[in-house]
């Protein structure tokens, strides 16, 4: 096959990739093209030491970090609707600061698991935009909590609730979900 054609065939991966990081699924088309038009044009520097897959991903979060740079600046901040409260997250707790309803403990291999991947999909899709952005910035790109700040134009404060919040959402939805709680 192609060069042109390898990367074509990547293209469902790579919009689904950029999808749980945008949000927005005009913006991931956004990224992707951006991405796949970068590799094409630097397609004399992919030597075939990296996956092609790994290299293209590579290019894409730097198209997505873009994207999440013109948007934090073309739209104004958003308000805290749609994320849990200071309530819901205590609720979680008793007097003592204990667990409720203690953690169910994972599987070792869940993410090996397909349906695991699946459902961690679907969940991140549930969180609020602003949450889901600074949990995937962190977890997924790699970035310290002074990068997610300036991205996000959001005190070191806020991204850590907004951290905690995702993961506790997450833990949640997964535990109903895919544990089947």
């Amino acid at each position: 096959m192609s060069f042109r054609a390898d990367i074509e065939a990547l293209r469902p991966y790579l919009l689904r990739y950029a999808s749980l990081q945008l949000r927005n699924r005009e913006a991931a088309e956004d990224a992707v093209q951006e991405a796949l038009l970068a590799a094409l044009a630097a397609e004399s520097s992919f030597a075939g030491r990296s996956n092609l897959r790994t290299w293209l991903t590579g290019i894409l979060k730097h198209k997505i970090v873009d994207a999440i740079r013109r948007s934090s600046r073309e739209r104004p901040l958003e308000g805290a609707e749609g994320e849990a409260s200071a309530d819901d997250l205590e609720a979680l707790f008793d007097e003592t600061g204990h667990w409720r309803d203690t953690p169910q403990a994972w599987p070792e291999k869940a993410l090996e698991d397909k349906q695991f991947l699946q459902a961690l999909e679907k969940c991140l899709a549930m969180l609020p935009a602003r949450t889901g952005q600074a949990f995937l910035m962190r977890e997924h790109l790699g970035f310290d909590t002074g990068d997610i700040c300036k991205e996000l134009g959001i005190t070191a404060t806020h991204c850590w609730v907004l951290l905690y919040r995702a993961r506790m959402a997450l833990r949640e939805c997964l535990e109903k979900g895919w544990l089947g709680r």
